[in-house]
């Protein structure tokens, strides 16, 4: 739904949380799909984009691997691996 559209007049509607992003919905129109009303905007960016972590969230995972051996460690493979498939395409 768009954020151009209107409420249904006398329609109740029903909030859902998941994987922090609220959504609402019409219990009694089910051909009208739930859509985002609030939540973590990071969630929010996610659910939209598919990505898997937002940037800030990449400069927090790369600044804590500094300080933790195990999580520097799987970082390590993780772009070693990512620079093997790189390459390989």
């Amino acid at each position: 739904m768009s954020r151009s559209k209107r409420l249904m007049p006398n329609e109740p509607l029903i909030y859902e949380r998941a994987n922090n992003v609220v959504y609402a919905r019409y219990p009694n129109r089910p051909d009208i799909e739930r859509w985002i009303v609030g939540g973590d905007p990071g969630s929010i960016k996610y659910n939209n984009s598919g990505d898997l972590i937002d940037y800030s969230e990449w400069l927090n995972l790369c600044e804590i691997a500094n300080d933790n051996v195990t999580l520097q460690k799987l970082m390590d493979k993780l772009v070693t691996t990512y620079y093997v498939i790189k390459d390989s395409k």
